[in-house]
């Protein structure tokens, strides 16, 4: 989970709940893109001691956020599964909803003024009746998993102690996480990219045991420095698997209902950006209706802004992703198609000038300002370690500083010279300095789009003129 997740939490009084659960502290995350470099380390405490946040087993944590909205007076109904919504002209009237049970039960109805499709991946309105989804291109993987005991620590012992691990395979095909849980197990996972996958099956189906076992143990065997993490450890489980996960909706709001996290688009298990982009949505969701209700714009206003929230935050962290997969694959793919034109501009509307170094902005998205908006993005996992970020500080504290000016890259060798300790530590310093702070509360509060921007005040929740 990121650390932005927190602030959104701490909004609706949940923070301390989930702090207190006992979740895995996770301090910033590891990553190794290539086995002949140092890895690259996004340190989350660095600017702000508080800044932690958690590696949580979703079914706890969000049992954890149900029971919270119930106590705050949302009424919650369990075990039910809604099969069919009824429209009135565009506008969702009403949901048909059966409870889950090995008895057929009678289909019910009930009626809604707005609907909220937060279904996870099922995204029923976004698959069953808009039929948007689409697919990225560029993130076609399968993804496997299984929980492991007895496994060490990364970094034991300094200020990332315990931090999850992520690793480039070897063989360039995909990556593997490492990821340490509350319950004694630790979550270990192979991300490979779909075509790899039919490849790579067929091989491992020549045998007596599982195959996907095999398959999963014989990634692990790319990531040396995991294996090493997993040492003496045991597979606790068994293998889970997903694919064509990565995926996004051409709208994500209209007339009467608005579409909120997995429902209408998830990214990669890179970065742990799911929950954070369904608190966007979620945000997002209730902020426009409440606006649509008290009066503070139109429903087509409000459908609006709720379209590109969304698109918007899912476009930064797609830039992102796909910056590491760019390295991680060694590839030089056409990208283009998977990055909308609209939301890459107001994402990066902040990166613009600082990669083009001009204020005027060509407004056609080119391949190569994709290129080097990738390029700017990856050095946010530049490959630094603790003590080296502690000498740069204090020698360039001018250029480290949170506050200080955001250099195009091209500047950051030129002004430091030829230490490379150096140029990688002001260069993750120079990239955190826009990354980091487009994903906060604040952020979701300043953001101006089509003319407003939302009012995140308890009570007050809504939309106000810019």
């Amino acid at each position: 989970m990121l650390p932005s997740c927190r602030q959104f939490m701490a909004f609706i009084g949940a923070e301390e709940l989930v702090k207190n659960h006992g979740f895995v502290t996770k301090p910033g995350h590891a990553l190794k893109l290539r086995q002949e470099k140092r890895e690259g380390y996004s340190d989350f405490i660095e600017l702000d001691p508080d800044n932690i946040t958690w590696n949580v087993i979703r079914s706890q944590f969000d049992e954890r956020l149900l029971r919270h909205a119930s106590a705050s007076g949302v009424k919650v109904f369990e075990g039910l599964n809604v099969t069919d919504i009824k429209f009135s002209g565009e506008r969702p009237a009403s949901a048909i909803y059966e409870t889950q049970s090995t008895q057929a039960s009678k289909p019910r109805e009930i009626n809604f003024k707005y609907l909220v499709d937060a279904s996870g991946r099922t995204g029923i309105m976004s698959t069953k009746y808009l039929k948007n989804r689409q697919f990225t291109k560029a993130l076609m993987n399968m993804a496997f998993w299984g929980y492991w005991r007895g496994g060490g620590k990364y970094a034991p012992g300094t200020n990332r102690d315990n931090a999850p691990w992520f690793e480039a395979f070897t063989d360039e095909t995909g990556w593997a996480w490492y990821i340490p849980l509350h319950d004694g197990t630790t979550s270990v996972g192979v991300v490979i990219s779909k075509d790899s996958y039919a490849e790579k099956k067929a091989l491992a189906n020549n045998g007596l045991d599982d195959p996907m076992t095999r398959l999963y143990m014989a990634q692990l065997a790319q990531a040396p420095e995991l294996l090493q993490l997993l040492g003496k450890a045991r597979l606790a489980s068994g293998i889970k698997s997903a694919g064509d996960y990565s995926y996004s909706a051409s709208r994500y709001a209209g007339p009467g209902y608005r579409i909120a996290g997995d429902a209408g688009a998830f990214i990669d298990p890179l970065f742990s950006t799911g929950v954070h982009l369904a608190m966007i949505g979620g945000l997002s969701a209730a902020s426009t209706i409440a606006a649509s209700i008290r009066g503070d714009c139109s429903e087509e206003k409000a459908t609006e802004f709720h379209n590109s929230k969304v698109g918007v935050s899912y476009t930064r962290f797609l830039i992102v992703v796909l910056s590491v997969y760019r390295q991680i694959q060694a590839q030089k793919e056409d990208i283009l198609s998977d990055v909308d034109e609209d939301n890459f501009d107001r994402a990066f509307r902040l990166l613009r000038p600082v990669i083009q170094g001009a204020a005027d902005i060509d407004p056609k998205l080119t391949p190569q300002e994709i290129k080097e908006t990738l390029d700017f993005c990856k050095n946010v996992m530049a490959p630094t370690q603790p003590q080296m970020d502690k000498e740069v500080t204090e020698h360039m504290r001018k250029l480290t500083s949170s506050d200080g000016p955001v250099l195009h890259p091209s500047t950051v060798p030129a002004i430091i010279g030829d230490d490379k300790d150096a140029k990688h530590v002001d260069l993750e310093d120079n990239a955190r300095k826009v990354i980091h702070v487009m994903h906060g509360l604040g952020c979701f509060r300043n953001e101006i789009l089509h003319g407003y921007y939302a009012n995140i005040v308890r009570g007050e929740l809504g939309m106000r003129v810019a």
